[in-house]
């Protein structure tokens, strides 16, 4: 029978916080990655920066993505997650209800940091081959998440026709009122359009 010495559990204890710390770590770089991106853009968004940023050195970024591309995807990916599950936190018994709420959510999605910080990364991608494919699988992961979280939250019933392409629709609009966020925020003209969409939608899922 093996014997567990005090060394044995002092190996352990140091281990976890360990883990801990470059849990956190990563995190920062994450959050970093989205707001250097959506601040200064694809050109000005190096490793370094973000490094700095988060606070830690260069190589230990290094550590966590070896390439830019690693970073850059990862943390949009990452953010979008964790606002998919602010999302349904929102509405946790689902809000068929009250659509105009869930409308309102969905075009908030798309009016903060982390659209504009895609949006760099988009057209960095259009530009740049070896980053292409990567951010043409994240968009599409994203998307369909997206889309599911909105068919939940607005019980909507996708065998019925027209169903699925309405949903789409609705982010379809989410999208373009987030791209004219960037200019400028004429929240008054955004509020009657996701009130005209919620009236929409209660005719056209109900």
């Amino acid at each position: 029978m093996s014997t567990v010495t005090t060394d044995d559990h002092a190996d352990r204890a140091d281990r976890v916080p360990k883990q801990d710390r470059s849990r956190a770590t990563r995190q920062r770089l994450l959050a970093a990655a989205v707001a250097c991106l959506a601040e200064h853009g694809w050109s000005g968004s190096t490793v370094s920066v973000v490094a700095e940023r988060a606070g830690v050195s260069r190589g230990a970024a290094q550590h966590h993505f070896p390439t830019r591309e690693d970073l850059f995807t990862a943390a949009v990916e990452y953010v979008a997650e964790e606002r998919s599950g602010a999302l349904r936190a929102l509405f946790p018994e689902g809000a068929a209800g009250d659509r105009r709420a869930v409308v309102t959510a969905l075009v908030d999605l798309y009016t903060g940091p982390l659209f504009r910080a895609a949006l760099h990364l988009w057209v960095a991608a259009s530009n740049e081959e070896q980053l292409r494919p990567r951010v043409t699988e994240l968009e599409a992961r994203v998307g369909r998440e997206t889309h599911r979280i909105a068919v939940e939250l607005l019980g909507a019933d996708e065998t019925r026709p027209g169903v699925r392409e309405t949903v789409q629709g609705l982010l379809d609009m989410a999208r373009g009122l987030g791209l004219a966020n960037l200019l400028t925020d004429d929240a008054s003209r955004r509020d009657r359009v996701v009130a005209q969409w919620a009236a929409l939608l209660d005719g056209a899922l109900d």
